[in-house]
């Protein structure tokens, strides 16, 4: 479902067979450390196997678990199926298939039609707790939970921060709001993907926790993004300014990352669509103008961000903000030869 709505394009190959095996040993180790033998865990159901959702059912098909699942876009599902994962025809379908649910999906709209429509979660026969990895805003988890609730089916909002490349490495930080109880039973589950934070119980609770988390992280990349083509214009080499910011009280998510690893090298290749950022700052700001909260750097980061969109394409990498500032500048950031 990630598929059809989202501007995330699924990954070609998962990984490389080394990676694959390092990822099969890990998902080893993962079961010894939570007790289980290296038989088939308990069937679980994923719905959303793009970008983030494919590299997250896959670490729980190589820890053990049988996994139902669905998507829109035929070659994600078939590349799961080649590892043991089994084809569902519609989320209904894997929420009758399995009783946890988890989906990974671009928008609140898409969260809301998966989880509540005929054909979707709600309409499963043997689910009973549903587990949304995506970021959706706290009004829409509570909107979900509230209609889940009246079917006798335990909604979980665990918004995932990582990337692409925590997904595939079982490093996110995973932000969970449910009962004490639940969230216990969840662990050998969401253990598997990232390190999990108990934020508390009631529903929306671990959005807020990401959609703060997403300003912060996109305010690092817009500010990095002008300070280094001021520096740039100025003539200072950028990999020495990196150097220095990042031993010095200036580093953050973008100087340590996306630009040494995505802007440098002009691959803009982090992995996460400007749009869905954006989408992710929205949602924030409505946070902040309910709660009485003044977002002034943040309306900032939100115009940029739109900027960017418009001028780079909604689908386009998010460490490209920087372009956007290039071109009004009228200098580059890159790594000199």
């Amino acid at each position: 479902m990630e598929s059809i709505v989202s501007v995330a394009v699924t990954t070609a190959d998962l990984a490389a067979d080394q990676a694959l095996g390092d990822t099969i040993l890990a998902g080893r180790a993962t079961r010894r450390r939570l007790g289980r033998s290296t038989m088939p865990g308990p069937s679980l159901g994923f719905v959303g196997v793009g970008r983030m959702g494919s590299h997250m059912a896959g670490r729980l098909l190589d820890a053990g678990f049988e996994l139902t699942i669905h998507d829109v876009n035929d070659s994600a599902v078939a590349r799961l199926e080649q590892r043991g994962a089994r084809r569902a025809a519609s989320p209904a379908d894997v929420a009758s298939a399995a009783e946890t649910v988890l989906v990974s999906l671009p928008t609140p709209d898409v969260v809301q039609l998966v989880a509540l429509s005929a054909s979707g979660i709600i309409a499963g026969s043997k689910v009973r707790t549903f587990v949304d990895l995506s970021t959706t805003g706290p009004r829409v988890a509570v909107e979900v939970a509230r209609s889940l609730a009246a079917k006798g089916i335990a909604a979980v909002d665990a918004p995932v921060s990582g990337g692409p490349a925590g997904a595939e490495k079982g490093t996110l930080a995973v932000m969970l709001a449910c009962p004490r109880k639940l969230a216990d039973e969840l662990r050998p589950v969401l253990d598997v993907i990232g390190k999990v934070f108990w934020i508390g119980e009631k529903p929306g609770m671990g959005q807020t926790m990401k959609l703060v988390n997403n300003l912060l992280s996109a305010s690092a990349l817009a500010i990095t993004s002008e300070a280094m083509v001021l520096g740039c214009k100025a003539g200072l080499d950028p990999a020495v300014m990196l150097d220095v910011i990042n031993a010095g009280s200036g580093r953050n998510t973008a100087t340590q990352d996306k630009f040494p690893r995505c802007v440098l090298p002009r691959r803009f290749d982090f992995g996460f669509a400007t749009e869905l950022l954006f989408k992710d700052v929205r949602l924030c700001l409505e946070e902040g103008e309910a709660l009485g909260v003044p977002m002034i750097v943040g309306n900032a980061v939100k115009q940029l961000l739109a900027i960017t969109k418009a001028g780079q394409g909604p689908g386009s990498d998010i460490t490209q903000v920087v372009r956007t500032v290039e071109q009004w500048a009228g200098a580059k950031v890159e790594a000199k030869s």
